[in-house]
């Protein structure tokens, strides 16, 4: 069985910090857990994990206490289904853009009588020996989150639909994939992107759901948490280039 201490923060009011992991390496996955991350996101979007790479690298995050969340690569059940059963306590969900896609990445989050998740006894079950399974159902349903992703026009302009889907955890701002749909690729601070993200937030915040978004930057980081922002995603590639470029500038190369 398994407690979701980032879905119990996020519940409170609190703040929750992560980071992106692409690459299906349990070490690593622990270590950003060790480091003080309240969850590691594990990238099977844009990342290179499949289903089968969850189990290990959830027990390493699980044994620094931090929570595996997984990004899949598209809002269909039989894929949300399987980083659920592999491990993942929450599933974050690509280019969703109304109340109905929501609608259904929750139902395919969820076991009954809120959703269609299908049963088996796996490892999130504690392969169906530990507890009975209408007690397993009932606490998943409780702790496994989701997490949805704002990254088309579409989606911005029905964010107010986003917010009223029960089960429903974080609306995620995806800043690259939003400029681009709104034609400034990569453009963050044109002001038709920023309106976007603006208005976004103008709806989240004040709701029951938390604002994401990625921030690659403590300062960045600290701006969103300033706007109301409660779940912050950093990636694991900006810190090694970063840390990377700060080394060699610093011995001369």
């Amino acid at each position: 069985m398994f407690f979701n201490e980032t879905k119990r923060k996020l519940s409170n009011g609190e703040i929750v910090v992560g980071c992106l992991l692409p690459y299906p390496e349990p070490s690593i996955a622990e270590m950003l857990a060790l480091a003080g991350f309240d969850f590691v996101l594990l990238d099977g979007e844009h990342g290179t994990f499949e289903p089968r790479d969850i189990a290990n690298a959830a027990r390493a995050i699980e044994l620094r206490d931090a929570t595996p969340l997984a990004r899949v690569t598209a809002n269909r059940a039989e894929i949300i289904l399987r980083f659920l059963d592999a491990g993942a306590h929450g599933v974050q969900v690509p280019t969703l853009n109304s109340g109905a896609d929501v609608e259904s990445a929750v139902r395919s989050a969820k076991y009954g009588p809120r959703g269609d998740r299908g049963l088996a006894g796996g490892r999130m079950s504690d392969f169906g020996v530990a507890v009975p399974i209408a007690e397993y159902t009932a606490i998943a349903n409780e702790q496994t989150m989701v997490i949805g992703h704002v990254e088309m026009a579409d989606a911005v302009d029905n964010v107010e639909q986003f917010i009223e889907v029960d089960g429903l955890d974080v609306v995620f701002l995806g800043p690259v994939d939003l400029s681009h749909s709104l034609g400034h690729p990569g453009d963050l601070t044109h002001p038709t992107v920023v309106d976007a993200m603006e208005r976004v937030a103008s709806v989240v915040v004040p709701s029951d759901k938390a604002l994401g978004v990625y921030a690659p930057t403590a300062e960045s980081a600290r701006t969103w948490i300033d706007r109301g922002a409660r779940y912050i995603l950093s990636g694991l590639d900006t810190f090694i280039l970063d840390g990377a470029a700060d080394y060699l500038g610093g011995v001369g190369r």
